[in-house]
């Protein structure tokens, strides 16, 4: 449960405001230009994987509208941009000959901020892995980082001249679990060992291309990879509620944290999934490679979740959303934790079904400065959907979603009051966009998409955060109606 926080919390001049988008959410044009499929193309384009049938084919047509929405930044007044590459835009067959078109598209995308004097923050893998790479095998083989860092080279050396903060992946636990283990989101595929080995090799796509974009362009670049580690919470003091949650962080957060910073996996996590792999696929050698100096660590956060021991056995999914805040399906996104159940939390709810909960924000920050003293943070991704239509006057008044961003920031700027050493913000997302499973049913944009015209309108939300940039003060939540 969450009540309203108070307005008006300053911010520092050199806090970084942003919003954030993917290149399949925004991009279409996927077979233009010499474009290659991607998993989600393939995904998409499968009967009953997303809602309503839905693809990415032309999303919200940034591909043809690039300049026209970087004008519509400049007017919100964003500091930086977070985007992905579009990696079988880049290289269609993940391996091989470079597009041309391809690169040009994201160096003209890349001038365009920065003539606008906003700073371009570039992830390289947002989840459209190119179709070829996941029919060699996808993120459970070793090759797979080896052409990831090929990719990265050649994207640093592109942009590396205007780029400096470069996020290598965002999210690899969904790409990791979502993807391979309940088959969810692309390629849809259902094997818990699988999963537990995309983790490794997207924790060695990290490092392999971190190191690569630092050789590229040189110390100068930042490097940062984007996680959304979880906020679990036991439902109970009782010692197996409390090892539900210890597995489920480990699972969540611990495969990544722990070699990426600590240069080891967790032994417990090791011991949990005994009976699903050895995990000889970690090679000697490979956590020096996976732990390389991180500049800043991105942080995504939209809910908590409450877990406990549970003696019933799991029912396999029908694709409903679950309480875990993803789609059932015959297998969980949780390797051997079949014997933890998942409990619904109480409202208020976003679109998706998660629950809104800011001091979970402030928690995750304050734990991650208690733990990594020193590292620096910015929270990557934090946003709402909620189904806003147009009023009669032409606005979309969105009063919850600015409520939701109200009590989120402030709970950034309470976590900064704890000594977290939080360095910037991006709300997601900049527009309404193809939602991966759920197509374009939910909405989490600050500006409207009209998926019939393509036009863009500006909701409340837009001019709160304009204003709340150009003041570097939280404005009331009332006051979006009137902005700007």
């Amino acid at each position: 449960m969450t009540t309203a926080r108070p307005s008006g919390r300053q911010f520092p001049a050199d806090f970084l405001w942003g919003s954030a988008t993917a290149s399949y959410q925004v991009e279409g044009a996927v077979d233009e230009d010499g474009r290659g499929p991607s998993i989600w193309d393939t995904f998409s384009a499968t009967p009953g994987k997303v809602l309503n049938g839905d693809t990415g084919a032309v999303a919200a047509d940034h591909y043809h509208r690039m300049a026209d929405d970087v004008a519509l930044m400049k007017r919100i007044g964003l500091h930086a941009y977070r985007f992905s590459l579009a990696w079988p835009r880049i290289q269609p067959a993940g391996s091989g000959a470079f597009n041309t078109k391809g690169l040009d598209f994201y160096s003209r995308l890349v001038d365009e901020l920065v003539d606008a004097a906003i700073d371009p923050v570039v992830t390289l893998y947002h989840w459209d892995l190119p179709q070829p790479l996941e029919d060699a095998g996808g993120w459970p083989s070793r090759d797979t980082a080896y052409r990831f860092a090929d990719y990265a080279a050649k994207a640093a050396e592109v942009l590396g001249d205007r780029v400096k903060i470069w996020t290598t992946l965002n999210e690899p636990w969904c790409s990791a679990y979502l993807g391979y283990a309940a088959g969810v989101h692309a390629p849809g595929r259902e094997s818990y060992a699988d999963s537990l080995a995309a983790v490794h090799h997207l924790n060695l796509a990290h490092g392999l291309a971190g190191s690569a974009v630092r050789d590229a362009v040189g110390h100068d670049a930042q490097v940062s990879i984007t996680l959304n580690l979880h906020v679990t919470r036991a439902a109970s003091d009782s010692p197996e509620d409390l090892d539900a949650k210890r597995r489920i962080d480990g699972l969540a957060n611990g495969v990544f944290l722990g070699p990426l910073l600590d240069g080891a996996y967790p032994e417990d996590v090791i011991r949990d999934t005994v009976s699903i792999t050895d995990w000889s696929f970690v090679q000697p050698g490979d956590l020096d490679l996976i732990s390389i100096p991180l500049d800043v660590l991105g942080v995504n956060y939209y809910a908590t979740g409450l877990v406990r021991k549970s003696e019933a056995i799991r029912v396999p999914g029908d694709g409903t959303p679950g309480p875990d805040g993803h789609k059932s399906s015959a297998l969980s996104a949780w390797p051997a934790t079949d014997d933890i159940e998942w409990l619904p939390l109480p409202g208020p709810h976003t679109a998706m079904g998660w629950n809104i909960e800011p001091a979970g924000l402030t928690e995750l920050l304050v734990d991650l400065h208690t733990n990594y003293p020193g590292l620096p943070l910015v929270v990557t991704e934090n946003g709402a959907a909620f189904h806003d239509d147009v009023s009669p006057d032409g606005r979309v008044h969105d009063l919850d979603r600015v409520a939701y961003l109200h009590d989120h920031i402030d709970a950034v700027g309470e976590a900064v009051d704890h000594g977290a050493d939080v360095r910037g913000y991006f709300v997601w997302s900049l527009l309404d966009n193809f939602e991966w499973s759920y197509g374009f049913d939910r909405r989490f944009g600050i500006v409207r998409v009209d998926y019939d015209t393509l036009e863009r309108t500006p909701k409340d939300s837009a001019y709160w955060y304009a204003e709340l940039i150009r003041a570097r003060a939280i404005p009331t939540i009332e006051s979006a109606a009137t902005l700007p």
